[in-house]
C-alpha cells in the first residue's frame, strides 16, 4: 500500500495506526511501567508549600464537604465542578484538580515525550495530593503546585493559593483511583459522556489550548488515552454515589446534587457520620433560648420557661419521625382534604428524674399518651445499675419515644434502650429525645444501636474529667426541679 501523505493524513487512518496492541503502562517503551517507578523518585518533584495559618475558628474546625468528580478524559467534569461553584455561590468552595498534580517529566522522558503516558495513574504525585487535601479538611492553606502542559513541568517559582473552606472538590480523571483519596470524600461524582463527544472535546482542547496538532492528539488517543480509559477510569465508575449523563448538560442532576450538599452543609459533622442523628434547625430564637437556659444566673421561673419552651419542640420534632398513614377527610366546606393519620401506638418513657422534665411537652402534643418510667442509678462513667422501671405492659406493640434532656457518657442511654429491647420493643422503634448531646454519647448510643433514633437541639463540644457536658447546662434536674441548692 503506498504511504499517505502526512499533509493528507485521515483521521481513521492515524486512528488505527496508533491503536496496536493493547497498553497500560505509563511508559510505552516499557522503561518505566505501571509500578516500576514511585512519583517521589523523580527529581522534578516539588513539595507543596503549607501555610502557617491557623483554622479558622479557635475551637475544632468544622469538617469541610469533600466532593470528587471522575470522568473520562473532556466528558465535563470542569463545566460540571463550575456548576455546583455557581449554586454554592454563599459558600465558600475550593477546586483542585487533579492535573496539578502531576510529575514534571525527567531530560529523558522529555526526549521521548510521545511515548509518555499521561493517563496512567503513576503519571501523577498522589502522595502529594493526599497531603494537600488532608491539609485543607484540617483547615489549614495550601499552595497548589501549577503545571504548564506545553513544557510538561512545574511552575517552580509559582504556585496557586487555596484557602480552607466550606466545600472541597477534587477533580481529575483518576481521583477514585487510589483507596485512600476515596476515603477522603463525602461524595463521589462520575460524569459519564459519550466516547466520540469525548474525543471531539479533547481534539478541540488540546489543539487549541496546548498547542498540539490533530494527529498527535489522535495518536495519544488511540495509544494511551482510550486504554487507560478501559484499564483506570471505567472501572473506577463503581464507586460513585452519583453518575451524571450528558455532564454539564444535565442540569436536573446537579441541582438535585448541589441541593444534597446545602443540607449536609447545615448538618453537625457527627449527623454525616451517623444518619439516625437528627438535630432541629438552628434559629435565632433556638440559639436564644440555649443561650437563656445555659447562663448560670437565670432565675428558676426562667430556666424552666425556656427549657419547656426548647424541650416542647424537640418533642415536635421526634413525632414528626413516627410512621404515619394516609388519610381523606372532608372540609366544613364540603371539599376532599388528603391528609395523614397519626401513630396510634406510641408511648413515652422517662430516664428518672431529669426525663421526667419533658413528660409535660409530651402529654401537651399527644392527649392522653402512656407514660413509664425507668430508673438508673449514675455513679460517674460507669454507673449503670438499674433501679427501678414500671412500662405499660404492651410496650412490646407501641413506638416508644425515650426522654432525658441531656445526654452525656451514654451509658445510662445504653442501659434504658437494652431495657427496652429486652421488654420487646424493636431497636427501630424507639426515639431518644434529648436538649443536649455530647460527642461521646451519640458515638456510644448509636455504635451499639444503630437502627434508633436520636433528636436533639444542640450537641456540645465534648465531656470534661468529671463526665459533664461542656460547655453544657449543669445539673439538669436540680436546676428544673429547684433542688440545686
Amino acid at each position: 500500500m503506498a504511504p499517505v501523505p502526512e499533509e493528507t493524513t485521515a483521521i481513521d487512518y492515524v486512528m488505527e495506526a496508533a491503536s496496536g496492541a493493547h497498553f497500560s503502562g505509563l511508559r510505552f517503551d516499557g522503561l518505566l511501567t505501571s509500578g516500576s517507578a514511585s512519583p517521589r523518585a523523580s527529581p522534578t518533584h516539588t513539595p507543596t508549600h503549607f501555610s502557617t495559618t491557623t483554622p479558622l475558628d479557635s475551637t475544632t474546625p468544622k469538617q469541610p464537604f469533600v466532593i470528587g468528580v471522575s470522568g473520562g478524559t473532556a466528558s465535563g467534569k470542569t463545566t460540571v465542578c463550575d456548576m455546583i461553584i455557581q449554586q454554592l455561590h454563599d459558600h465558600r468552595v475550593v477546586l483542585v484538580n487533579q492535573d496539578s498534580f502531576y510529575r514534571g517529566l525527567t531530560p529523558e522522558e522529555m526526549k521521548r515525550v510521545h511515548e509518555y503516558n499521561f493517563d496512567h495513574p503513576d503519571a501523577f504525585d498522589t502522595e502529594q495530593l493526599l497531603e494537600c487535601v488532608e491539609k485543607l479538611k484540617s483547615g489549614l492553606s495550601v499552595q497548589v503546585p501549577i503545571y504548564d502542559f506545553k513544557t510538561h513541568q512545574r511552575c517552580s517559582d509559582s504556585f496557586r493559593q487555596v484557602n480552607a473552606s466550606d466545600v472541597i472538590i477534587l477533580e481529575g480523571i483518576l481521583v477514585f483511583h487510589d483507596s485512600r483519596v476515596r476515603n477522603l470524600m463525602n461524595m463521589k461524582i462520575f460524569v459519564d459522556t459519550d466516547a466520540d463527544v469525548r474525543l471531539a472535546r479533547r481534539i478541540r482542547r488540546d489543539t487549541v489550548e496546548r498547542g498540539r496538532d490533530i494527529n498527535s492528539v489522535l495518536e495519544q488517543y488511540a495509544k494511551f488515552v482510550k486504554p487507560a480509559f478501559d484499564d483506570f477510569v471505567l472501572p473506577s465508575k463503581k464507586y460513585a454515589d452519583v453518575i451524571i449523563p450528558r455532564g454539564g448538560d444535565n442540569h436536573v442532576a446537579i441541582d438535585l446534587i448541589t441541593q444534597h450538599i446545602r443540607t449536609k452543609l447545615g448538618q453537625h459533622d457527627l449527623c454525616k457520620i451517623y444518619p439516625n442523628v437528627y438535630v432541629i434547625q438552628s434559629t435565632f430564637q433556638i440559639r436564644g433560648m440555649h443561650t437563656l437556659i445555659r447562663d448560670k444566673d437565670i432565675s428558676k421561673h426562667d430556666f424552666v420557661f425556656y427549657s419547656d419552651r426548647l424541650i416542647r419542640l424537640v418533642v415536635e420534632h421526634g413525632l414528626g419521625h413516627l410512621p404515619f398513614t394516609e388519610k381523606q377527610i372532608v372540609t366544613p366546606t364540603g371539599s376532599v382534604y388528603t391528609g395523614v393519620d397519626f401513630c396510634k401506638k406510641l408511648c413515652g418513657v422517662s430516664i428518672v428524674r431529669s426525663g421526667e422534665s419533658m413528660e409535660n411537652a409530651l402529654r401537651a402534643c399527644c392527649k392522653g399518651i402512656k407514660i413509664g418510667k425507668i430508673l438508673i442509678h449514675r455513679d460517674g462513667d460507669n454507673g449503670k445499675q438499674l433501679i427501678y422501671e414500671k412500662l405499660p405492659k404492651d410496650i412490646s406493640e407501641r413506638h416508644v419515644l425515650l426522654l432525658d434532656p441531656v445526654l452525656a457518657t451514654g451509658n445510662s442511654a445504653n442501659q434504658a434502650i437494652e431495657l427496652l429491647i429486652q421488654k420487646g420493643v424493636p431497636e427501630s422503634h424507639i426515639i431518644f429525645l434529648n436538649l443536649i448531646s455530647a460527642p461521646e454519647g451519640i458515638h456510644c448510643v448509636c455504635k451499639r444501636f444503630p437502627s434508633l433514633k436520636i433528636v436533639t437541639s444542640e450537641i456540645d463540644l465534648a465531656l470534661n474529667e468529671e463526665y459533664r457536658v461542656i460547655p453544657g447546662l449543669g445539673e439538669f434536674g436540680d436546676r428544673y426541679f429547684g433542688t440545686d441548692d
